[in-house]
């Protein structure tokens, strides 16, 4: 079996989403730790500039953003699946308001100053405003959420969860959902790595008996690999076969034009390669790099915007 390779951060948020869905599913994996900030030139070298974190791979196979992780891995172990067919559809929508609007309220909440102090403790200003600086540039320069929004948001949010656990387990019944997953890490965060600040989660002590549920399912079992010896995983691998996927073209781009796919908020670096695939759901570039040789590395649609490259 091709190893399930997670390059991440032990404090990344979204991260901890994938570590758990592993945990859920009782797959073994291999732990990849990349750099909190730019420049990750390990992980570039199979991503062609891709930076966001996590990213799993899968021998010569990358794959990017979590929505689509989580999806790869159901697929890998359907069985406990992520997307149980009598709440599909409404388990994947809160998946997609948690993973956006509930992320972006609860960070900007967490990353006031006195969360910067919890997560930096000990750490050298410099560090500290190194990472600040990079997650400026990942916004494209925007500005954070204000606290004041952050704090009222975020609160309501945590009610409208909360609401959602009156009469189950679990958001979306008695079993987890990729609902779950999804609205988990960001809470994680607060919890977890500003304590000073998860207070705000008193309010709602359903969410907090929630959370020991999802923390309960761990991890399951990882082993450490250095990103060299990912990338020459890679390298030595073929990527799977994508010539078999019909083709659905929302773009007038055909199969073979050399593209770029960047995120639309976010994170904006672009990627660059030879559009092979683009179904329904997911875009696969081609790539050849001097350390990975040729890879695939895979997007889901939604988030992403796909451009030919001019001649």
């Amino acid at each position: 079996m091709t190893p399930i390779i997670l390059h991440h951060y032990p404090t990344s948020p979204f991260a901890e989403k994938i570590r758990l869905i592993l945990g859920y599913k009782q797959l073994a994996w291999h732990s990849v730790t990349i750099p909190m900030i730019m420049p990750k030139p390990d992980l570039t070298a199979l991503t062609g500039g891709y930076r966001r974190t996590p990213v799993l791979q899968l021998g010569a196979d990358i794959y990017c953003d979590t929505s689509l992780i989580a999806e790869v891995l159901d697929k890998l172990q359907p069985k406990p699946s992520l997307y149980p067919p009598s709440v599909n559809g409404v388990s994947r929508i809160v998946a997609q308001w948690a993973d956006s609007t509930v992320f972006a309220a609860a960070m900007a909440y967490n990353f006031q100053p006195h969360g910067i102090a919890s997560v930096f403790q000990g750490v050298p200003e410099e560090a500290v405003k190194a990472f600040i600086a990079d997650r400026a540039a990942m916004r494209g320069g925007a500005s954070r959420m204000p606290l004041g929004e952050a704090l009222s948001t975020y609160k309501s949010q945590l009610r409208r969860l909360s609401d959602m656990l009156s009469e189950h387990d679990f958001l979306t019944g008695d079993v987890p959902s990729i609902a779950d997953f999804s609205a988990y890490h960001p809470l994680w965060f607060t919890l977890e790595r500003t304590p000073n600040l998860a207070g705000i989660l008193d309010a709602t002590p359903l969410i907090k008996d929630w959370m020991a549920r999802m923390k309960a399912i761990g991890h399951h079992t990882s082993h450490k690999l250095k990103s060299v010896e990912a990338i020459d995983i890679a390298k030595q691998t073929k990527p799977e076969l994508v010539s078999n996927l019909a083709f659905v073209d929302e773009h007038g781009i055909a199969l073979g034009s050399e593209v770029t796919i960047t995120a639309d908020y976010f994170g904006l670096e672009p990627t660059q390669g030879i559009l092979v695939a683009a179904t329904k759901t997911r875009l696969t570039l081609q790539r050849e790099d001097e350390r990975a040789g040729t890879t695939h590395v895979h997007f889901p649609r939604n988030g992403f915007v796909l451009k030919k490259v001019s001649p």
